[in-house]
């Protein structure tokens, strides 16, 4: 969707100063209140904290970590100087040109420069001066390989694993657990070698088995000792190291805080804000400026119903990001004349999910992000025919369903596969042997028949289309080729798949019954629509001029990419990198931090866990 309005904020003029009632609420004093506890807002305050200003950080919810503990953690960085030690030497015109290519009408060649150029100093810095150590992505590729300076493998970073052990419990208790939808019995298990012994495991392969039984081992205990997972990965790694960061540096971390209103000068500048407390309204007055990076707006519903398609009442999406996400950031800076930049390519990070319904009555969200790309499995519409390369990146899954679906029409798919496939891989939430698939098929969530056309008519789908659908797969995926769309002809699509499939990774036949489906509708991590702001991170009125005091950061800005997905990590990495920026802005810092060369990690800052999990 291209939504090509901005706010309907009117256009103003200098915002009213504080008034005599806030002044007489109870006052705390810093240099820099951030708004936000994300990896933007956290990368923010622990960049400015380091360069000795007094940072607050105020969080709505009750922990901290926002959608960024419920993600996989890795950030796009392309060249970060772990690529660089390991001899990838890419310059910056091979970025520019990929991002030319994939961007299109919304590229636009200042932010996207700000953003290259800092990068690199940002992966130092941390990696460097602070406690969010991270591992290479060697083996990721960029979404779109057959585009013109695609890349295949370094271009991206991760949080190394870290034992919650080390984060203070008073720390502790206000981190975010990771999302029960990604993980097993509520223990993260990170992309890469950790991922692929655990599917190893539902094989019988004896390293597997030994690595997946210790792994659970652990965690069990945890369980009981501590009452919550220990052993950190992804998004909650990156969270909590990004927050042991910040504790270390001494930043004030508050939650059940939200900002209530922004404060301003006579002359319309930024200083600092209302916000709500425990104890009742606290004024903080910031002497620097405020960074919003409150999370973007995917659970507010009336923007959802004016930039999302197919979601006529804001209803009909569901999102991965915690329900606090409801634009407050934008919604604050709107008051002081700020744009909200909508005309982007998709107003949101698009995501094909599953709900999963619970028998205490709750129902999760569960995102298809690695089941799709697997030999064995398609995705298909109600008619029964396929509509999208379903190994591509999960963006283009659900855009395509989006185009797919008539004006009017329900957005859903359906995930079809067969016996070996659900015993070897995850189907959705439906996990691999030894796990059972009874509770799935008892809530409904997975539905079975004994044939293809018996499982169709038990999800509404067309007999005749998707028994033609899936004998015309067959045929061509038992030669390795996808003459529809293409799967398994990138270098992205075939590491998604499996490597021991020939001829090719990420086809395979759907042929042993009893056949399975999974009902995908369409989600996203979080929004691409926001504020808009320059390379500076300053917030950026309807004029297009900087509002002094005020900077932004994470899904609270329009993204960099202007509404596209190049490559996975692209919110993490500009967060990261723009929260950095601000940081760096408000401080008044002159030169990097980091030397250009590969940041070495600290002695104490080993692996976390005893078995590496590294990608």
């Amino acid at each position: 969707m291209n939504a090509s309005t901005d706010s309907a904020t009117p256009d103003s003029t200098t915002p009213a100063p504080t008034s005599e009632q806030d002044r007489r609420l109870p006052a705390l004093d810093c240099d820099v209140l951030v708004v936000g506890s994300g990896a933007g807002g956290l990368s923010a305050a622990v960049t400015a904290a380091y360069h000795g200003l007094k940072v607050i950080v105020v969080e709505k919810a009750e922990v901290c970590g926002g959608a960024t503990s419920w993600s996989g953690g890795w950030a796009w960085t392309p060249g970060n100087p772990l690529a660089k030690a390991a001899g990838v030497n890419e310059d910056k015109d091979t970025f520019r040109t990929y991002l030319r290519h994939t961007l299109g009408e919304e590229y636009q060649a200042d932010k996207v420069d700000a953003f290259l150029e800092a990068v690199p100093h940002m992966v130092g810095f941390f990696q460097d001066k602070t406690s969010l150590q991270f591992v290479p992505g060697t083996r990721i590729n960029d979404i779109y390989g057959k585009v013109p300076g695609a890349g295949t493998g370094n271009r991206s970073v991760g949080p190394k694993p870290i034992n919650a052990r080390r984060i203070r419990p008073e720390l502790r208790a206000k981190m975010r657990h990771q999302l029960y939808e990604t993980s097993f019995l509520g223990m993260g298990i990170m992309a890469g070698p950790d991922l692929t012994k655990f599917l190893s495991a539902s094989q019988g392969n004896p390293k597997g088995i030994v690595h997946a039984g210790w792994r659970l081992g652990r965690h069990l205990l945890d369980l009981l000792v501590h009452r919550r997972n220990m052993q950190l990965v992804n998004g909650t790694a990156l969270t909590g190291r990004l927050l042991k960061s910040a504790d270390d540096l001494g930043v004030d971390i508050r939650v059940s805080t939200p900002a209530q209103r922004l404060l301003t000068d006579a002359n319309g500048r930024v200083t600092g804000a209302v916000v709500g407390s425990p104890d009742g309204e606290l004024q903080i007055n910031a002497a620097r400026g405020v960074v919003l990076a409150a999370g973007g707006f995917p659970h507010d519903i009336q923007r959802r119903k004016e930039l999302f398609p197919h979601t006529p009442t804001g209803r009909e999406h569901w999102t991965l990001a915690p329900r606090e996400t409801s634009g407050d950031g934008i919604s604050l800076a709107q008051t002081v004349g700020a744009r909200f930049k909508t005309d982007v390519k998709s107003a949101a990070a698009w995501c094909p999910v599953s709900l999963v319904p619970y028998r205490n009555g709750r129902t999760g969200t569960f995102p298809h992000i690695m089941d799709r790309a697997k030999p064995g499995s398609i995705g298909v519409l109600a008619n029964g025919k396929r509509f999208v390369n379903e190994a591509n990146g999960y963006y283009d899954y659900v855009a395509a369903l989006m185009e797919a679906t008539p004006e009017g029409g329900t957005a859903e798919s359906w995930q079809i596969a067969d016996s070996r496939f659900v015993r070897k891989f995850p189907l959705g939430m439906a996990k691999p042997l030894p796990v059972p698939l009874f509770p799935y098929l008892r809530s409904g969530y997975l539905k079975k028949g004994r044939t293809i056309e018996e499982l169709a008519a038990k999800c509404g789908i067309d007999p005749a289309g998707l028994k033609a659908t899936v004998e015309e797969f067959n045929r061509n995926a038992r030669d390795g080729v996808d003459p529809d769309f293409g799967r398994g002809e990138t270098a992205f699509n075939r590491y998604g798949g499996d490597a021991r499939n020939r001829p090719n990774p990420s086809l395979g036949p759907i042929g042993k019954g009893p056949f399975y489906a999974v009902r995908v509708v369409p989600g996203s991590f979080g929004t691409f629509a926001g504020l808009e702001a320059d390379g500076r991170s300053r917030v950026l009125d309807n004029h297009g001029r900087p509002i002094d005091g005020l900077y932004v950061a994470g899904n609270d800005q329009a993204n960099v990419m202007g509404g596209h997905y190049p490559a996975g990590g692209i919110n993490l990495g500009p967060a990261l990198t723009f929260g950095y920026i601000a940081g760096r802005d408000l401080a008044g810092a002159g030169a990097y931090e980091d030397d250009g060369n590969l940041p070495q990690a600290r002695p104490e800052e080993g692996a976390a866990l005893r078995t590496p999990l590294t990608a």
